[in-house]
């Protein structure tokens, strides 16, 4: 016999469906204030078409973040997730929106638009079959693409004041949720030297290009992949022409770890460096900007009711990590439970391929009701 969910969530197909099509129609870019909140406009009568009461958190420098207030208790859940995205207006024209052997296709339908559609249909489900739900308080940012600086804030607020985060980015291959993402960080490393013609004095100089390739053979031998750190520099730039011993060079490193202590540890070895020559000077500037998703006893506690809320449904329910953050990220670092990575099945974030399995999509979206149920009714930790 079929879970009343599942027949509730198999029925409401052509809705969902049709929920993800007006989002993912209505692009999102984050650089575009205009065009995001368009989408959060859409976003709004959806929620509150779902008894939603919504309320519009202005910004100037990016969209208008959502918050949707779904009544009940006694428990406290957030649902966490983005609707801004990667893509360019204008996109849609060479990733449109369409079906095709069981997928459907659009720019930022995995990460994360179909998300937020599978999540409305769960509270449909809950409100609509009259099951005993949890306070349930929704939010959506618009900048978490570019490193979530004016939401933050406003998502660790949130979060303390709720038992339990779900946080619905696209889950791993296979369907597995995330109970662990790398913390990230973002350094830059200027080096000054001094110029000097290349030809006729270069001794008078001390070259800014030269001592950051040195810095960079130290800044590499930071990365243990056997740990899970690693130390990128991705960008480099300096010097103004061929002839002149560089006066300036800099790099960009991206920096990813498992843990804060690691975290901690990295950061000040790269403040710590020296400069070898000393005739340059070396100036560090940057830092973690997302701590990392930790799998804490609080982490495993959910992930092990998400597991036995699946098999109910007929899934075994993995679990994995990402080198990639998440505003879980932020949730997690507070003490607060989360699981992340509860979005439908797909591939291809930020790539042309983008795409979601329709076969998931109901599933996904009972499996989320029926998760929100079940937390009203356990204790996950004491804070």
């Amino acid at each position: 016999m079929r879970p009343p969910l599942l027949d509730f969530c198999s029925s409401r197909l052509g809705q969902l469906r049709a929920d993800i099509e007006t989002l993912v129609r209505l692009e999102s870019p984050s650089t575009d204030k205009a065009a995001v909140d368009r989408c959060g406009d859409a976003l709004t009568t959806l929620l509150a078409s779902a008894g939603a009461s919504v309320k519009r958190v202005s910004q100037s420098a990016c969209g208008d973040h959502i918050l949707a207030e779904f009544a009940g208790g006694p428990a406290g859940v957030l649902i966490l997730g983005h609707f801004d995205t990667v893509w360019d207006v204008g996109q849609i024209e060479r990733m449109p929106f369409v079906e095709k052997d069981g997928r459907l296709y659009g720019p930022g339908i995995f990460d994360m638009k179909s998300s937020i559609a599978v999540a409305l249909l769960a509270m449909r489900a809950l409100i609509e079959l009259g099951m005993r739900a949890p306070r349930v308080t929704m939010l959506w940012t618009t900048d978490e693409e570019v490193g979530s600086l004016t939401s933050r804030a406003l998502i660790e607020e949130q979060a303390a004041q709720h038992d339990a985060v779900l946080v619905v980015e696209p889950s791993l291959p296979g369907g597995s949720v995330k109970t662990r993402r790398k913390g990230c960080g973002e350094f830059t490393l200027t080096v000054h030297g001094v110029s000097a013609h290349a030809g006729i004095d270069p001794g008078n100089g001390a070259s800014a290009i030269h001592e950051l390739a040195r810095q960079i053979v130290a800044l590499q031998a930071l990365t243990d992949l056997d740990r899970g750190v690693s130390v990128n520099v991705g960008k480099v730039a300096g010097g103004t022409r061929g002839n002149v011993i560089a006066e300036r060079a800099t790099a960009a490193i991206d920096v990813r770890v498992p843990a804060m202590t690691d975290a901690v540890r990295i950061e000040a070895l790269i403040r710590g460096l020296r400069a070898t020559d000393l005739a340059t000077r070396l100036e560090v500037e940057g830092g973690f900007d997302r701590p990392p998703l930790e799998r804490t006893d609080g982490v495993v506690r959910l992930y092990h009711e998400a597991r036995q809320v699946a098999e109910r449904l007929g899934r075994t329910l993995g679990e994995g990590g990402t080198g990639g953050g998440s505003d879980g990220n932020f949730t997690a670092a507070l003490g607060v439970p989360t699981l992340d990575g509860l979005g439908p099945q797909g591939d291809g974030a930020h790539a042309v391929h983008e795409h979601v399995l329709v076969a998931d999509l109901p599933w996904r979206a009972a499996f989320l009701a029926a998760l929100i149920e079940r937390l009203n009714t356990v204790k996950l930790a004491s804070r």
